[in-house]
């Protein structure tokens, strides 16, 4: 038992430290560039990093879900509206499907 409260205060301790540090080290507004953009970018990178991987895995056969993100990146590309892009998406998993 005393296991669970060691593991329980030892992961506490380490979000609390996670969530703190940028409030006690960056008191002053962030002037570099390079730094700024790469921070702007980290919740992109991070549901792309999420997604990615259930797009491929999500069917039974991993080209299925392929062919899904290539029509799902060249209609974005050109069309830019998420509702076609989900749509499209799932007419080329359910032909792909069907075919293969």
């Amino acid at each position: 038992m005393t296991n669970i409260y060691l593991a329980l205060t030892v992961m506490a301790l380490t979000v609390y430290v996670i969530r703190v540090s940028p409030l006690l080290f960056l008191r002053k507004p962030i002037k570099n560039r390079w730094f700024r953009s790469f921070l702007y970018y980290v919740p992109y990178v991070t549901l792309s990093v999420m997604t990615f991987p259930a797009i491929l895995t999500v069917t039974e056969n991993p080209l299925c879900g392929l062919f899904a993100l290539i029509v799902g990146v060249l209609i974005s590309w050109f069309f830019g509206d998420l509702f076609a892009v989900s749509i499209a998406c799932c007419i080329t998993v359910f032909a792909a499907q069907f075919l293969l």
